[in-house]
């Protein structure tokens, strides 16, 4: 579900008999597209869904690091994209997060900030500095809400997004250096967190957008519009680094995936 509409969601979700995976293109924080008609976050979710399409069902979670990466490099040289633009301008690149599940192998790779549960057991993969973004923004519109605008008018120009801008352009040069992402450049595997599943358990799969998850879609779906009807900013309950924008269903694309191991 995107939080705008399903044609321009950054989220995907890969069902094969091998893999079931999550992916969360990155929103956009430059006006450079490698695309001229689609969002680099877009992009990255269509180009990592085709390569999970296609995988082997013996790979191993380093194996498609390092096979991912070279896909997407061989993409950039196919668009035109040179490599020192890639280096000196990280927010330009096609970025995303996943949480795979390879079937054969009964594992979750988790790369980027994406999360899961196992039998009800929640796993995260943060990025170490969304939490104190998001808390610079909630206390930019808590000021500007005390000098008398209104919640309306901050779903129109989020004066706490545009603080935080450059911060949030800052952490994209900490990428695969602070923290993992599917860039095309070298993902350290410390950064990669791998849980081994055993059989017969539940597994849930979904991307951030989803502020508190549960052991169901249902359940999941009613938290989330209990906290935008609430609080459609997003700086009280659940602060992050934007909200839901005039004309948005939410303030994040969201995908969620329960399947059961046997």
């Amino acid at each position: 579900m995107g939080k705008h509409s399903p044609e321009t969601s950054e989220d995907g979700i890969v069902i094969t008999d091998d893999y079931v995976a999550v992916i969360d293109g990155s929103t956009s924080k430059t006006d450079r597209r490698i695309l001229p008609d689609m969002t680099n976050g877009r992009l990255a979710m269509l180009t990592i869904s085709e390569f999970i399409k296609e995988m082997d069902p013996d790979m191993d979670c380093p194996q498609f690091c390092q096979s991912i990466t070279r896909h997407i490099r061989r993409k950039y040289h196919d668009y035109g994209v040179r490599k020192t633009t890639l280096i000196d301008h990280p927010d330009s690149r096609m970025t995303a997060s996943a949480v795979i599940y390879n079937v054969k192998r009964t594992e979750i790779w988790m790369i980027g900030d994406c999360q899961c549960m196992v039998n009800g057991l929640l796993f995260t993969n943060e990025k170490p500095y969304e939490h104190k973004n998001a808390e610079r923004r909630a206390q930019v519109i808590r000021e500007a809400l005390s000098k008398g605008a209104t919640v309306e008018q901050l779903r129109h120009e989020d004066v706490g997004r545009q603080y935080i801008l450059p911060l949030i352009h800052w952490s994209s040069t900490q990428q695969n250096i602070k923290f993992s992402e599917i860039d095309g450049f070298h993902i350290p595997m410390e950064h990669v967190r791998q849980l081994l599943v055993p059989l017969a358990m539940e597994i849930v799969l979904a991307s951030d957008g989803y502020p508190k998850l549960f052991d169901t879609l249902a359940a999941s779906e009613a938290y989330l519009q209990e906290v935008i009807a609430e609080d459609p900013l997003f700086i009280e309950r659940h602060p992050a680094t934007k909200g839901v924008m005039a004309g948005n269903l939410s303030f994040d694309d969201r995908s969620y995936v329960r399947i059961k191991v046997r």
